[in-house]
């Protein structure tokens, strides 16, 4: 079985990192309350642009890592694809809503206000509507899987997310009763997906030109190891400065928003993983394929959320749930596909 040392001790720590946050984000908010008031002030068209400048500190890195040559092998593992595919994008929006409505509307009624549930639901619905991160190469890794497979996997999906987060995410909110401005929404899609990703295809250009793709896999790369973490921390301690009033007012809440997210993420793990299992996929595949869908691009939901519903809002909040619950949910999924690699064929 994988050994959770392969991961960093900023990923293999996240959720005591979250907890921390929230902490020094809470207190700074309560006793320091000149700090969120002045982050507060730096937007430009709803956009936080001190958060803006973290959000692509995380995911910048992430575009670096990916080859999008790497596409051309789609046909090397077609059922691959077509499982991680229709599970992320046809699948997993859906029933986390449906989850996420079931949970925040109807049984936690008499513990979140309407308007809060309302926001809890936008929130879920938009790390519903963002597939995998960065992290799922760890996730592949510990289960050892197929690296190219992987490679490939994650370069499609933030090539669909291009064309169909923002559909769904409109969609499903519109379902919800919840009011979408348009403008912002794509505004948003644009900044923090459309330019980090150029950013990551001109810069590995750039660098592989001039210095190897050698250099660029094992030192370039490297160098950007440890700030998307950095990001993300700074990141959740703005964000907690401002959510301090109701983290205080509601403790509970972060639990109950917790509950339907870990539901879903097992859920959709066990949709991909037992539909590979169907197909006779090599647990190669079909470890990869189940971490893939069960795995959220938090990043992108958090900056969206922020776009869209600002600092202060539920919605922010959901969306940090999704990033305190996915180290343990996902190690406990690594663990299932190791343990379950035997009733595969190879």
């Amino acid at each position: 079985m994988a050994k959770n040392n392969d991961i960093g001790i900023f990923e293999r720590y996240l959720t005591l990192w979250v907890i921390l946050c929230i902490i020094a984000g809470v207190a700074i908010g309560r006793f320091i309350p000149a700090f969120p008031a002045t982050f507060g002030k730096w937007e430009y068209a709803n956009v936080s642009i001190p958060v803006a400048v973290l959000i692509w500190l995380m995911i910048y890195p992430m575009m670096l890592k990916i080859d999008f040559r790497s596409v051309r092998n789609v046909g090397l593992r077609p059922k691959g694809l077509v499982v991680t595919c229709i599970t992320n994008w046809m699948i997993k929006p859906f029933t986390m809503f449906g989850i996420a409505w079931l949970f925040f509307v109807v049984i936690f009624k008499t513990l979140i206000p309407a308007d809060l549930a309302e926001q809890y639901l936008a929130g879920a619905v938009l790390l519903g509507a963002a597939p995998c991160t960065a992290m799922v190469f760890v996730w592949s890794y510990l289960t050892k899987g197929d690296a190219t497979y992987t490679l490939v996997q994650v370069a499609v999906n933030d090539l669909i997310i291009l064309v169909a987060f923002a559909p769904i995410v409109a969609l499903l909110l519109g379902i919800g009763g919840v009011p979408i401005p348009w403008n912002t929404l794509l505004l948003s899609v644009v900044l923090f997906v459309v330019i980090p990703l150029i950013a990551g295809i001109a810069t590995r250009f750039f660098v592989v030109r001039r210095k190897g793709i050698d250099y660029f896999n094992h030192v370039f790369v490297h160098k950007f190891d440890k700030v998307p973490m950095l990001g993300l921390l700074s990141t959740l301690i703005i964000l907690f400065s401002f959510q301090g009033e109701t983290i205080l007012t509601n403790p509970l809440h972060l639990l109950l928003i917790a509950i339907p997210l870990v539901i879903q993420t097992i859920l959709i793990f066990s949709v991909a993983y037992g539909w590979a299992w169907c197909w006779r996929l090599p647990h190669s595949i079909a470890a990869p394929a189940g971490m893939i869908g069960a795995s959220n691009f938090f990043e992108l939901a958090v900056a969206i959320a922020i776009s869209l519903f600002g600092l202060h809002s539920g919605a922010v909040l959901a969306t940090v749930a999704g990033v305190l619950v996915e180290v343990p949910v996902m190690l406990l999924l690594v663990g299932i596909a190791n343990r379950t690699r035997h009733k595969f064929n190879s």
